[in-house]
């Protein structure tokens, strides 16, 4: 890549479903990497953000980053550690990677961290891997052919079954929100509490997502900015297990196009597509 941007090949989703295996395998990996350290006495720094990073983030990511390189070199691998000073929007196919997604979490000693990737075409993401290493789950979806949740034991993923979003409860009974645990914002308490009925579910991470996927919660609303690589992956399962991402007008995300970055400016995830259409 170079400043003037990436206008690359497409990875339509009969390529994307031929690549999903190959790439729960580096979820894997880098997620073992993660439990690998020892998290009462790594390095910890802050990035200039302000946010964390430790040696288990930079250790997932080089897995990741090494993995797609061999697997397909002549796509663009964005990753949180990793971000390249490029000309944007970004035409073609393209890797959003969060090789640790919620470090606060899991600095604090809590289960609830992921690692993050997404393959997005045209500016959408088409496949989605979400790794919950220290729940030992796996969720996955490649849009159109739906999503699963798999289990694992080490470095291989087992027992594979489907997922789906489901409808929400009927009115005035109660409801799920996946809220975040470490990342709260006034605009989304406010969404949930117009909304009557709301039993409010503190999750980390992508978890938010998982959870939503396999119809543990009814919806993900996150009003303020976040970064492409916390969502694309989430947005890929979520959309794949029947559900749907919008901001909070209803209309449809677009990930690298922005000309300010890799900035989601905010999102909900809706479980029952309809909800985005109705009120509580």
């Amino acid at each position: 890549m170079n400043e003037a941007g990436w206008s690359g090949r497409i990875i339509d989703r009969d390529a994307a479903a031929a690549l999903a295996g190959p790439l729960t395998d580096l979820v894997a990996r880098a997620g073992a990497a993660i439990m690998a350290v020892d998290r009462r006495a790594m390095a910890i720094a802050d990035k200039a953000d302000g946010s964390p990073v430790t040696e288990a983030d930079l250790a997932a990511d080089r897995i990741i980053g090494e993995g797609l390189a061999r697997l397909i070199p002549d796509i663009p691998a964005l990753s949180e550690e990793r971000p390249h000073p490029v000309r944007l929007p970004y035409r073609g196919s393209f890797f959003l990677i969060d090789p640790l997604d919620g470090t606060k979490e899991f600095v604090a000693g809590r289960s609830e961290f992921t690692v993050n990737l997404a393959l997005v075409t045209g500016a959408t993401p088409l496949l989605g891997i979400i790794g919950a290493p220290a729940l030992g789950l796996i969720w996955r979806g490649l849009v159109g052919r739906g999503a699963e949740r798999l289990t694992m034991e080490g470095t291989s993923a087992r027992a594979a079954e489907p997922i789906h979003t489901r409808s929400l409860p009927k009115r005035g009974d109660p409801w799920i929100a996946a809220v975040s645990r470490s990342h709260g914002d006034t605009r989304s308490e406010a969404f949930i509490a117009s909304r009557p009925g709301a039993v409010r579910e503190r999750l980390g991470s992508a978890v938010k997502f998982g959870r939503l996927a396999e119809g543990a919660a009814d919806i993900y609303p996150r009003l303020a900015p976040t970064s492409e690589w916390d969502v694309a992956a989430g947005h890929a399962v979520v959309t794949a297990a029947g559900g749907k991402v919008t901001d909070a007008e209803g209309a449809e995300l677009r990930f690298g196009q922005r000309r300010d970055g890799f900035v989601v400016p905010e999102f909900i995830a809706w479980g029952d597509p309809s909800a985005a259409t109705r009120p509580y």
